[in-house]
């Protein structure tokens, strides 16, 4: 069953691994170490970023790496993008009246 990228995502730990594999290929013992938490659960999120294709696999000998996905990422980012404009008109929007506010209370 293939898992929802935003499910992924949403999750705090999935987002950490995200960032460690982001510099470097990890095994799911090196990620492990990192985390308070058992491998086995370190291994029900990878399977989970696996599933929606965030991260993926490389068999090194014995080892299996997790190299993080940045097209996958990419499709995720072409969907925030329709919303980043609607957001910064209405952050300069606030600027502006903050600005606004600053200057009267002089």
């Amino acid at each position: 069953m293939k898992q929802d990228l935003f499910q992924a995502i949403a999750d705090p730990t999935r987002r950490a691994i995200l960032t460690l594999i982001a510099v470097q290929a990890l095994t799911p013992n090196v990620m492990a170490e990192k985390f308070d938490m058992s491998r086995q659960a370190v291994s029900k999120h990878i399977k989970v970023l696996h599933e929606c294709e965030l991260i993926k696999s490389e068999q090194s000998g014995r080892e299996i790496y997790y190299h993080f996905n940045a097209k996958k990422m990419q499709e995720f980012d072409h969907w925030l993008a329709q919303f980043r404009q609607n957001w910064e008109t209405q952050f300069n929007q606030l600027d502006q009246v903050l600005s606004t506010m600053k200057k009267q209370k002089k």
